[in-house]
C-alpha cells in the first residue's frame, strides 16, 4: 500500500467530506456528534499529510480551495463506492440506490438509450436517474459524472472502459436517389455522385475505405456537407445524395427499406477500431447501479 494510505485514516476524511458539505466546522460537527476541535484538528493532519491546503477558512465561514473541491469529488466518490460495498457485503442494500448521473451522445443516446431509460427507472425505483445529452466529452471526475456513453474511437486516458459494441461505416443512399441516379460500383465511380459529408468524421473531407484487403481513399463531392448525423441520415433518406454512415444510425432505415446499402463489403475507416464504449470513473470497483446501467444498454443494443 501507498505510504501516504498507511498516513490518512478515514476519519480523517470523514471530517473533510463533513466540513466541505456544510461549510462551517460547526455545523459539521453538530451533523455528525463530534467536537468541533476534533473535525478541525482531523482536517488539519489530513492537509498535513498531503502537504496541501483543501479549505480556505475565514471568520464566517469555510469553504474549499481549487485544490480541495477536486479533491472533495474523488474521496466522496470513494467513500460512496466503501459504503455501498460495504453495504452490499453485509447484505444490508436489498436494491441498488442512489444517483446516478450519466453522460450520452446527443443522437445515439436519443436513439438507443431514450428508449430504455423508462423501463430502467421502473425496474430500480430507488435510482435516481440525472440524464445530460451532449456530444462534447465531459470530464467524469471534475464534473461528477458515474458513466458516459461514447461513440467512436477511444481515446487513451486513465478512465476505465467497456466496449458495449462495435460499429462499421457504410455507403447508404435512398431507393429513389438509386432509381434516378444510378449506383456506383467501385470507390471510384463515387466521384461522379453528389455524397453527403460528415464533418465530424476524423476522416472527412476523404473517405477511406476497405474491402477484403484492398484499401482506397476518396475525395467524394460534398452536396451537402453537416456536424449533424441526423441531418445526414435525413438528408440520404431525402435523396440528397451517397452517405458513408454508421450501421448503428442507418439500420432502422435500412430494414424499413427508406435506404439501401451502396456497393455492400466496402466500409469506411477511421483512425482507430470503432466502438460504442461505457466510460467510467478511475477505480477498482464500479457501483451496482452503474454496471446494471451499462448491462441494460449493452442488452439493448445487442437484442437491437
Amino acid at each position: 500500500m501507498h505510504e501516504l494510505l498507511n498516513k490518512i485514516s478515514l476519519e480523517e476524511l470523514a471530517a473533510f467530506i463533513a466540513v466541505a458539505e456544510a461549510g462551517s466546522f460547526t455545523i459539521a460537527a453538530q451533523s455528525i456528534g463530534r467536537d468541533p476541535t476534533i473535525l478541525s484538528r482531523r482536517v488539519n493532519h489530513l492537509e498535513n499529510h498531503l502537504g496541501v491546503r483543501l479549505l480556505s477558512r475565514t471568520t464566517r465561514r469555510v469553504a474549499l480551495t481549487e485544490v480541495g473541491t477536486t479533491y472533495y469529488k474523488r474521496i466522496r466518490a470513494l467513500l460512496d463506492e466503501l459504503d455501498s460495498a460495504s453495504l452490499e457485503a453485509s447484505n444490508l442494500a436489498s436494491a441498488p440506490q442512489g444517483l446516478l448521473r450519466i453522460s450520452l451522445p446527443v443522437t445515439f443516446g436519443r436513439l438507443w438509450v431514450t428508449p430504455l431509460l423508462s423501463s430502467f427507472a421502473k425496474k430500480h425505483p430507488k435510482i435516481k436517474l440525472d440524464v445530460r445529452f451532449t456530444d462534447r466529452l465531459v470530464d467524469l471526475v471534475t464534473e461528477g459524472f458515474d458513466v458516459a456513453i461514447r461513440v467512436g474511437s477511444l481515446r487513451s486516458s486513465s478512465l476505465m472502459a467497456k466496449k458495449i459494441a462495435s460499429f462499421k461505416y457504410i455507403l447508404a443512399a435512398s431507393p429513389e436517389f438509386i432509381s434516378a441516379q444510378g449506383k456506383p460500383n467501385s470507390p471510384e465511380e463515387l466521384k461522379r455522385f453528389p455524397c453527403i459529408g460528415f464533418i465530424s468524421q476524423s476522416f472527412w473531407p476523404e473517405w477511406n475505405l476497405r474491402k477484403e484487403g484492398q484499401h482506397k481513399t476518396i475525395k467524394p463531392d460534398g452536396k451537402l456537407v453537416t456536424d449533424n448525423s441526423e441531418t445526414m441520415l435525413i438528408a440520404a433518406i431525402d435523396g440528397v445524395g451517397i452517405a458513408l454512415i454508421a450501421d448503428w444510425l442507418a439500420g432502422p432505415a435500412i430494414r424499413n427499406e427508406k435506404l439501401i446499402e451502396v456497393m455492400p463489403g466496402w466500409e469506411g475507416t477511421g483512425a482507430g477500431e470503432s466502438g460504442i464504449y461505457a466510460v467510467m470513473p478511475p477505480g477498482r470497483l464500479v457501483p451496482t447501479k452503474t454496471r446494471l446501467f451499462v448491462d441494460e444498454v449493452t442488452e439493448s443494443i445487442r437484442n437491437g
